[in-house]
């Protein structure tokens, strides 16, 4: 095939909506990592929550985040992705709004009704369920407004904006805390969110469902959902992965704090946690032209384990070319099995199911998450305060993803299902 007609097959091988939706997931991502760069120096310093306490809500947000989508996941098949979508943006701007406006006056009543540890698992629920509707819509978008052929070029898309909006993110946040305070950077990502719900209700086309039909009643997608549930085979692929976000989700949950407290206390963390975000913007259209031809799988396994090495950079040595080293090369793996991963549930999802299916893609990022959180607090503890060599807890991070990576791989020989040819006759 020519490059003319490559770019021909681009051109006309998406429908609108998946432009409209990337376009947004721009915003909600930057709404996400702005915030998220922020979060735990803000309940931590600002807030005076304990490191546990810190870390534990940081790893009950994204449970909730990434457990969500299953749900939301299965009411955008039921009443559509562009109702859902939009929805899904207003829920996420009312609650960064009320994170932001924690210390103004009108909330007093709020403060002291509740002790602040209790306070804020409520809080941070409203803008939790936003992303949780959000990142389904916008993946099942993808998975029907693009033709096959270019299906897997459109997740590679997906993710290179994905990273876009984690990269900038952190760099309005810095810019926002300094000049503004840490609270007004929940305020603009709540402005962000907001224009992408009228975004959405403005420009957003259901895509072609392809004679698909819509799921009946909220009662059906809740049976679709728990009849996924039954595939066990499916659930341990999901519990297996869920390894790879507890190592992946150091970087904003114990990375920050180890920096502040045992390698610079000065250090500008927000624009360090960009690092990782930027090399995935620029390598994932290299990597997937390198990859194109290599079945899914065994991809998935190879970035899982190279994002699991990288974190034996700090073990060697404590200043930023270390950290910067270690985000890099745990990019490089993100890359590597990201994009191959969602096409690889995508081809899982029978007819009219593609939010459902695409829901529980992200279920192990909410499991790691979950999980994440506590390890991370616990980690910080034992080795930076008990032994004294902070250094020694990237060992246990990186044995971790290696064991993820060993599991996956006896998963693929031994119990993976079989899936539909990926395109150019390459296996999922």
């Amino acid at each position: 095939m020519s490059a003319a007609e490559r770019l021909r097959e681009i051109r006309t091988g998406f429908q609108p909506a998946f432009w409209v939706a990337n376009f947004t997931e721009l915003f909600e991502r930057l709404a996400y990592y702005g915030p998220q760069a922020v979060l735990a120096i803000y309940l931590h310093e600002h807030l005076g929550l304990t490191t546990e306490q810190s870390t534990w809500l940081i790893g009950y947000y994204g449970l909730i985040v990434w457990f969500m989508p299953i749900i939301g996941g299965a009411l955008a098949d039921r009443f559509g992705f562009r109702n859902t979508l939009a929805g899904a943006f207003f829920i996420l701007a009312i609650g960064n709004f009320l994170l932001g406006s924690l210390s103004a006056s009108w909330m007093a009543p709020v403060r002291e009704a509740l002790p602040l540890f209790a306070l804020m698992h409520l809080l941070m629920l409203v803008p939790a369920m936003g992303p949780a509707v959000v990142k389904p819509v916008v993946v099942g978008t993808t998975a029907r407004a693009a033709n096959e052929n270019v299906r897997t070029l459109g997740y590679s898309i997906y993710y290179t904006v994905v990273n876009i909006g984690a990269a900038i993110g952190p760099i309005v946040a810095s810019f926002v805390r300094t000049t503004v305070g840490v609270e007004s950077v929940f305020i603009v990502s709540a402005v962000a969110t907001l224009a992408m719900a009228v975004v959405t209700l403005l420009f957003y086309r259901e895509p072609d469902r392809g004679g698909e039909p819509r799921v009946a009643s909220v009662a059906q997608a809740v049976r679709n959902l728990l009849l996924v549930l039954k595939d066990a085979k499916f659930v341990t692929f999901l519990v297996i992965f869920s390894g790879f976000w507890v190592v992946f989700w150091q970087q904003y949950i114990s990375l920050p704090l180890y920096i502040r407290t045992y390698v610079d206390p000065n250090a500008n963390i927000d624009r360090l946690l960009a690092v990782e975000a930027t090399t995935v913007i620029l390598c994932t259209f290299l990597v997937n032209y390198l990859t194109r031809k290599l079945p899914a799988f065994p991809l998935i396994i190879a970035g899982v384990l190279i994002s699991s090495l990288s974190w034996l950079f700090l073990t060697l040595g404590s200043g930023t070319p270390f950290i910067v080293a270690a985000l890099i090369l745990l990019a490089l793996g993100e890359v590597t099995q990201a994009p191959r991963y969602y096409e690889y549930i995508s081809r899982l999802a029978p007819p009219g199911q593609q939010g459902l299916f695409m829901g529980y893609a992200f279920l192990p990022i909410g499991i790691g998450y979950f999980i994440a959180g506590p390890v991370a607090g616990r980690l910080l503890n034992y080795y930076g305060e008990v032994v004294r060599q902070p250094e020694r807890m990237w060992y246990v991070i990186a044995a971790a993803g290696v064991l993820t990576s060993a599991l996956l791989l006896a998963y693929h020989r031994f119990v993976t299902r079989s899936v539909a040819p990926a395109p150019g006759g390459a296996s999922p």
